[in-house]
């Protein structure tokens, strides 16, 4: 029995759920939980000629919004600098078009992928 607290399981849970659907569509994973003194970003996949920042959200009540209207503004920036910090730390795919991604997954395992999700000037 693991020693987590059960939204600590949950959201891993959910990024690997996500990380699975990304990989299924055909998506190359390229890190996952990366770090920076920024923040975090969930998932970071590849397609083709774009980089992907992924967020992945899970929400046990719809009744508060869905997951993927939870990432705010605040949260929009620290990903934002998150992936710069990515970029800098990763050269080599600074030429791919650069998206931002969120994933929502509720209490039923339902996915809600926003292609897009927000837009950030790198």
């Amino acid at each position: 029995m693991s020693n987590k607290p059960a939204h600590l399981t949950q959201g891993e849970r959910s990024e690997q759920l996500a990380k699975e659907h990304l990989l299924n569509a055909g998506y190359q994973l390229i890190a996952q939980n990366f770090h920076s003194h920024f923040g975090e970003i969930d998932l970071i996949c590849r397609d083709k000629n774009e980089l992907i920042f992924v967020e992945v959200r899970f929400r046990s009540n719809p009744n508060f919004g869905s997951a993927a209207s939870s990432v705010t503004k605040a949260k929009q920036k620290k990903i934002a600098k998150t992936a710069q910090y990515f970029i800098l730390e990763n050269p080599a795919l600074n030429r791919l078009y650069m998206r931002f991604d969120v994933i929502g997954i509720d209490a039923n395992n339902n996915i809600e992928w926003l292609q897009g999700a927000f837009q950030a000037a790198l």
